[in-house]
């Protein structure tokens, strides 16, 4: 994997298990509809897989 994507917070953190706004917040979101373009690591990957309910995947330009 190289390149970069591009993640989206599309819902809350609220009401959620505490690790999974502290992924969030790991991932530069902490709010909802902010944005934030990061490497396309195995690690970013995990973080995203773990609060893949939470955000938006795409692929940035």
């Amino acid at each position: 994997m190289s390149g970069k994507v591009k993640v989206t917070q599309i819902a809350s953190a609220i009401r959620r298990p505490a690790y999974q706004g502290r992924t969030l917040v790991g991932l530069g979101l902490n709010k909802m509809h902010r944005s934030k373009v990061l490497e396309d690591t195995p690690a970013v990957r995990g973080m995203i897989a773990t609060v893949q309910h939470l955000v938006k995947v795409e692929p940035a330009e």
